[in-house]
């Protein structure tokens, strides 16, 4: 809001508000500088786009242009000042850089307490000392062990008294640098027998090191046997040094024979074991005291990473904030102007916003529309898959409303239902969906083992103009069509509907006629055609017995199929007490007219009569594409 009152100081509040409700007044023409400038950053980017509506082209144009100034050199202003900003980073830098040294001193005299340089490098070095010494230990018992049980062997095998012996041949005494060195070079002989076994383990035979050490191996032993035949009194009275580590054995190497020098080693190798562990205990306790002192000094070393990197990330902004303030007037670093301010045009986006709101609502109550239809208000039987779920009953077909331009031939009005039916013939449109339902009968009436002759269908539907008239005067002709039977069609509508498109206007015999005589009622190659009565009300009291007695009849005659154009269902028709004769019925729904409940308590009155009861959809219409909708096989 500062930003906008400097600039409707720069531009003017009158200029400002000329053309939106006039005046000079200041906080109107910030209302509507704030109102007017949309600030948009895209996301990833780094540009900020300002646009500003106003009424008047030219002072959007102007307004904007002054903001874009005032804002750079607002920025100029805030991140070139020399005041509390630079001072608190100057002081946050000398006080992480002392705080770094005070950590550093204790760091030093925390190491300088413990004697260690690097704490790890420490530990390892202890640790390989105690394993060395273990070791040592170890090896030292070993050749206790076997120092004591050679000196009880000797002490066990001395004898009491010894035997006189034949004198000997006086021998010369041994001088004691001869016996130093035959001790020293048995001593040597071990150590090269040992070099060489550890040697083996490694390499051939043929290579050089085993080659030297076994040279000197050959040289030491030319050496003993020297002293051994100057003086044969050596190898009787000089013991051979054991030498350190595991026992090996090795081939020409004698035990000690004098008992007094085994003794003597016993209490070396006693006196070296004690060092040993004593060591062993000095090396352990250096270990615990560097132990006790690695926490302090990892905390100190955690501490100096911290301060560290705090103090390199203050340095860093005082040194930018110094080449900051050494930048001249007018050039700041990290901000510039891309594009100056567009002409001027005209700004449709509400207008846009309403349109899209007007279309957006639209939809929205077309879509809410469409679902209270479909699950509230609109109640009748519409698709295919209405009747498979609310009905239960087997679909025969599904036909679908043909436009009046394809229905070129028409038939006189349908009874009393006051609707046109078109003429069935093999050249109009409805003719393929009356020959795919005497198909479908047929399979459906021998799947049930329904073969005998003839078989009795009745036609009904639930309304005035469904279409049953047309569906079964074209099932009929399509029996008829077939050449395995005649096919009688038997009007019982009392209008003459059906019978009206193969008479053509002329009197229909009814059925004591067809019996007497077939002559009257044969319209067509094996179609006939009959009217049972004009007198609604007498065939609907009459009708029923007098079908039971012509049953027989009928049954006793040479027709295939009897199609019976039946009354509308209903409480007081006789549709349902007469479908108890038929082999099948087949109820015509009218879509999008006939409703649900009616149909579903019309399908429970016809089953009543254990009839078989087939649905045939009649004047389905589809408004989406074939593409988005497939609920069922239909005819493209």
């Amino acid at each position: 809001m500062d930003l906008a009152q400097q600039v409707a100081e720069g531009v003017g509040a009158a200029k400002i508000l000329e053309k939106i409700g006039g005046g000079s007044d200041l906080s109107a023409a910030v209302a509507a500088i704030a109102a007017g400038l949309d600030v948009n950053v895209p996301p990833r980017s780094s540009i900020i786009h300002l646009s500003f509506s106003h009424r008047d082209p030219q002072i959007a144009q102007a307004v904007l242009r002054e903001l874009i100034d005032r804002y750079l050199k607002m920025h100029s202003e805030v991140h070139r000042s020399k005041g509390m900003v630079g001072d608190f980073i100057v002081q946050e830098t000398d006080q992480l850089r002392m705080r770094l040294q005070q950590t550093e001193d204790d760091l030093r005299k925390a190491r300088n307490k413990a004697g260690v340089i690097s704490i790890e490098d420490t530990k390892k070095i202890l640790t390989e000392q105690m394993s060395a010494l273990q070791q040592q230990i170890f090896n030292s018992d070993a050749d206790l062990a076997q120092r004591t049980a050679l000196l009880k062997e000797l002490t066990k095998n001395t004898p009491s008294a010894p035997s006189p012996a034949a004198p000997k041949k006086a021998e010369p005494d041994i001088p004691r640098e001869k016996q130093d060195e035959y001790r020293a070079t048995i001593t040597r002989i071990a150590n090269y027998q040992r070099t060489e076994e550890q040697l083996l383990t490694q390499f051939t035979a043929e290579n050089g090191r085993v080659k030297d050490i076994r040279a000197l191996l050959a040289d030491a032993d030319a050496t003993k046997r020297k002293l051994e035949e100057a003086y044969p009194k050596l190898g009787r009275t000089t013991a051979e040094p054991l030498p350190q580590g595991p026992i090996v054995p090795t081939i020409g190497r004698q035990p000690p024979l004098d008992a007094v020098t085994a003794a003597a080693e016993i209490v070396a190798l006693q006196a070296k074991i004690k060092q040993l562990n004593t060591q062993l205990d000095s090396v352990r306790q250096d270990a615990a005291r560097i132990d006790a002192a690695d926490g302090e000094i990892s905390q100190l070393r955690r501490k100096k990473d911290l301060d560290e990197a705090n103090y390199k990330l203050f340095a860093s902004s005082l040194e930018a904030s110094r080449i900051s303030e050494t930048l001249g007037n007018g050039r700041v670093s990290n901000i510039s102007q891309i594009q100056t301010p567009s002409p001027p045009a005209p700004d449709f986006k509400k207008l846009q916003k309403i349109l899209a709101g007007i279309a957006g609502g639209g939809i929205v109550l077309g879509l809410t529309w469409a679902f209270l239809i479909e699950f509230y208000l609109d109640r009748s039987v519409r698709r295919p898959v209405d009747v498979e779920r609310s009905l239960r009953l087997p679909l025969l077909l599904s036909i679908p409303i043909l436009p009046a331009k394809r229905l070129k031939a028409q038939l006189p009005k349908d009874g009393a239902n006051g609707t046109e039916v078109a003429v069935s013939t093999a050249s109009e449109p409805l003719h393929v969906f009356h020959e795919t339902l005497r198909d479908r009968i047929v399979s459906f009436l021998e799947s049930r083992g329904l073969t005998h002759k003839p078989k009795l269908i009745a036609v009904t539907g639930l309304g005035l103009g469904a279409g049953v008239t047309t569906t079964a005067a074209g099932l009929a002709r399509s029996l008829s069509e077939t050449g395995d039977g005649n096919v009688l069609l038997v009007d019982m509508t009392a209008g003459g509907g059906s019978s009206q498109q193969f008479i053509k206007g002329k009197p229909a015999c009814d059925l004591d006629q067809l019996l007497d005589g077939r002559d009257n009622a044969h319209v067509k190659e094996n179609l006939y055609v009959v009217a049972e009565t004009s007198n609604s009300d007498r065939l609907s009291r009459n009708l029923p017995q007098r079908f039971t007695k012509l049953v027989p009849k009928l049954k006793a005659s040479d027709f295939d199929y009897i199609i019976f154009d039946m009354p509308t269902v209903s409480q007081i028709s006789i549709t349902p007490r007469m479908a108890g004769f038929m082999d099948m019925v087949l109820m015509v729904v009218e879509s999008e007219k006939t409703d649900r409940d009616v149909t579903q308590r019309a399908a429970e009155l016809l089953a009543e009569s254990k009839a078989h009861v087939g649905v045939v959809l009649n004047k389905t219409r589809s408004y989406i594409p074939a593409r988005l909708h497939r609920e069922f096989l239909a005819i493209s």
